[in-house]
């Protein structure tokens, strides 16, 4: 792949806001953010459109792109339920001259960041507590009882991996961590954030 612009990676366990706080980012003009839609296998939920939320694709034709090492990253997260994320859509943000924004599990970004080591800032998002992102899930109500356990389950697990990111964000109270997101990817694009400027 050609190098280009600067890759920012938001990973968390399901639940911890990340989605959120991404979507903010992105209306941050000076930021120049474009978001980098993975692919995935598994089917569309609720109002979610191709190439918009995901890239949606067949089990088979993502072994296919596996084969031909199209991925930047990929996982099997659960049987025949692959996501990854395509070289092909990287090169094309930075072709626009983009910095490109993640929202993405944590062995995808971990993945990212090892073989962008340079130009990577990985974010990893901490929620309140597991007991609280049981809370989230359920609130969703897109999930099954049995899904949202196996999510808790490998939130535990992921909770584990975040000394390995750049930075932490502790996603107490939703202002904060928006304010505390801008400002750390505000200073690692090398722009000013537009807010709480005087103290930049």
């Amino acid at each position: 792949m050609t190098k280009g612009g600067k890759l920012i990676i938001f990973s968390a366990p399901s639940g911890s806001g990340k989605t959120t706080i991404v979507r903010h980012l992105l209306q941050q003009p000076e930021l120049n953010l474009a978001f980098s839609v993975s692919a995935t296998s598994r089917a569309p939920r609720g109002e979610e459109k191709d190439g918009i939320n995901y890239y949606f694709i067949s089990a088979e034709e993502f072994k296919k792109h596996i084969k031909q090492n199209d991925f930047l990253e990929w996982e099997e997260v659960y049987r025949d339920n692959f996501y990854g994320t395509l070289n092909s859509e990287v090169e094309r943000l930075w072709a626009e001259g983009k910095n490109v924004i993640f929202d993405i599990d944590v062995v995808g970004g971990l993945r990212i960041k090892k073989k962008y080591p340079e130009q990577t800032l990985a974010v990893f998002v901490k929620p309140p507590s597991v007991d609280e992102l049981k809370i989230r899930l359920k609130k969703r109500s897109t999930e099954s009882e049995d899904k949202i356990n196996m999510r808790i389950a490998k939130a535990s697990v992921e909770l584990a991996t975040a000394p390995q990111f750049d930075k932490i964000i502790k996603n107490y109270d939703l202002d904060t961590a928006l304010q505390e997101a801008h400002r750390m990817v505000a200073d690692y694009v090398g722009v000013t954030a537009s807010i709480d400027s005087d103290k930049e």
